[in-house]
């Protein structure tokens, strides 16, 4: 699972960077200056991709959440999610800039509705099983600092 959240958080990185780089050269050589939605993927992938699976790195290598099977599906629940949104923005981002009315379709509206419905179920998954595993610690150190003789603190 390690290697899972290092590579998906490597692959946020390069997609993020790639949308802040897709963004500056179609606005660019399109002489575009209102605003787009295209200017929101190099954001959401840097912050929701590569921030959140470094986070969620550190918090698997220190509760071992790879055992707990709520957090893998956490994690690609989350993936797919945050790949489902950033395309919806990427593609009707790039439409108000080469074809404006193309770009008020509902059905971007809609993938991306489900793009953030994934998000939030993947939400939920990862913080049952972060929480699942900080209850379980805490109460092992609370059994463990009860063990202790009354003098042993001091």
């Amino acid at each position: 699972m390690l290697t899972t959240l290092y590579r998906s958080a490597v692959a946020w990185t390069g997609i993020g960077l790639a949308g802040g780089l897709a963004y500056r050269e179609i606005t660019r050589s399109h002489a575009f200056t209102g605003t787009t939605q295209l200017a929101l993927v190099h954001t959401h992938a840097l912050a929701l991709g590569t921030t959140i699976m470094l986070v969620l790195l550190a918090l698997a290598a220190a509760f071992d959440l790879g055992q707990d099977r709520r957090f893998g599906w956490g994690v690609h629940t989350w993936n797919l999610g945050l790949a489902l949104t950033t395309t919806m923005l990427a593609v009707k981002g790039t439409l108000q800039i080469l074809n404006p009315a193309a770009a008020d379709s509902a059905a971007f509206a809609g993938i991306a509705g489900l793009g953030h419905i994934a998000l939030t179920a993947a939400f939920i998954l990862l913080l049952l099983s972060v929480g699942t595993q900080v209850r379980a610690r805490s109460a092992a150190t609370g059994a463990a600092l009860s063990a202790q003789p009354t003098g042993a603190l001091a």
